[in-house]
């Protein structure tokens, strides 16, 4: 497929494509916050991710793109080391954060997922009040010096979750009887209260009405300046719409990655063209 045919078919101008010029990293950003370089993850005998080389820059959005099953999820899940769980589960090559290997023996997991927080695919808030959502982690890893600072982090992240205004009056509720939107937006706010360096989110909307949706790119899109955010979606409008920096996966490959508007207007792989323009999927 041609550029100019690629381009026929996506519009610049097509409402559903808001693409993002590209920022201006603030002084101090990590141009390569995660690097991995022939990461490879095997489970038993099925080859899950072939030797993927990914830099992924600080406070911007990094979407993950690509057909199910193609590898985006485990590659997420390298980041905090959260594969090696499963027990037929192998992992080689290189990731490193900060120009830190996270592989390094003596590296502290439960440190490390306290600065790489996960959003899941599915809501799943604690079946405790919404303050407790927030306050218990907050509360067991020592972050709060009393009763009324443990306070002001629950709102401060409620606030950052655009989640405060909504259910202020309502902490004492509990977090499953939130709506299916608002779920999402406390387990975001649960993901940041520990302020993690990286946002991990796999699919955060894809069980989500459209109006759930919106409201968590806005959110994503305001917090974008605090955190590194990776982001797994099979949606490409949204892809489009919040993410600075996209990366195409196919079959454990990672074919194809830069700056968004790139990738989708002018695609130098053809199998990343022919699945943004919805030939394969």
């Amino acid at each position: 497929m041609t550029q100019d045919e690629t381009q026929t078919i996506l519009n610049p101008t097509d409402e559903r494509y808001q693409f993002h010029e590209p920022v201006e990293l603030p002084d101090g950003a990590n141009l390569h916050k995660v690097r991995t370089r022939k990461l490879n993850v095997h489970f038993g005998d099925k080859h899950a991710l072939i030797d993927v080389d990914l830099d992924i820059p600080e406070y911007e959005v990094t979407a993950l793109i690509g057909p199910s099953g193609c590898g985006k999820s485990t590659f997420l899940r390298c980041i905090n080391r959260t594969n090696e769980l499963i027990p037929i589960a192998r992992t080689t090559g290189d990731v490193h954060i900060n120009d830190t290997d996270i592989h390094l023996p003596d590296t502290d997991l439960e440190s490390l997922r306290r600065r790489v927080s996960m959003v899941a695919q599915k809501p799943n808030p604690f079946p405790s009040s919404v303050y407790e959502n927030i306050a218990y982690a907050v509360r067991i890893h020592g972050y709060a010096r009393d009763h009324h600072e443990l306070d002001e982090i629950v709102e401060s992240s409620l606030r950052r979750a655009g989640l405060w205004d909504d259910i202020k009056d309502r902490l004492k509720e509990q977090g499953t009887n939130l709506s299916g939107g608002e779920q999402q937006r406390l387990c975001i706010a649960r993901s940041i209260a520990l302020s993690p360096e990286i946002l991990l989110m796999d699919e955060p909307c894809s069980a989500l009405d459209p109006i759930s949706t919106a409201r968590i790119e806005a959110l994503i899109e305001e917090i974008r300046e605090q955190f590194t955010i990776i982001i797994v979606t099979h949606n490409l409008q949204q892809a489009a719409r919040i993410s600075q920096q996209t990366a195409f996966f196919h079959l454990g490959r990672m074919l194809e990655t830069g700056e968004t508007q790139q990738i989708f207007m002018a695609p130098s792989v053809d199998r990343t063209a022919d699945y943004i323009t919805g030939r394969y999927g």
